[in-house]
């Protein structure tokens, strides 16, 4: 999964930029895509297809459900 999330993280983000000023403009730019794009939004085959963010939602209210 790593492995995967490196190759997005190359095509999608380092491959469209080739060049950033300095190492904090790259770490924002890093920053910025994982916390603005990666986790909230993209789907993801592994987890049903859900974004990170919808599938803890969704696994934290089937615990609750559980606990109910």
């Amino acid at each position: 999964m790593a492995e995967s999330f490196f190759a997005t993280l190359e095509c999608e983000l380092l491959a469209r930029r080739k060049k950033f000023k300095d190492l904090k403009e790259a770490k924002r730019a890093v920053f910025e895509y994982i916390e603005g794009w990666y986790n909230p939004h993209r789907r993801h085959s592994s987890i049903d297809y859900c974004s990170p963010i919808n599938y803890e939602k969704k696994y934290w209210r089937s615990i609750q459900e559980l606990k109910q």
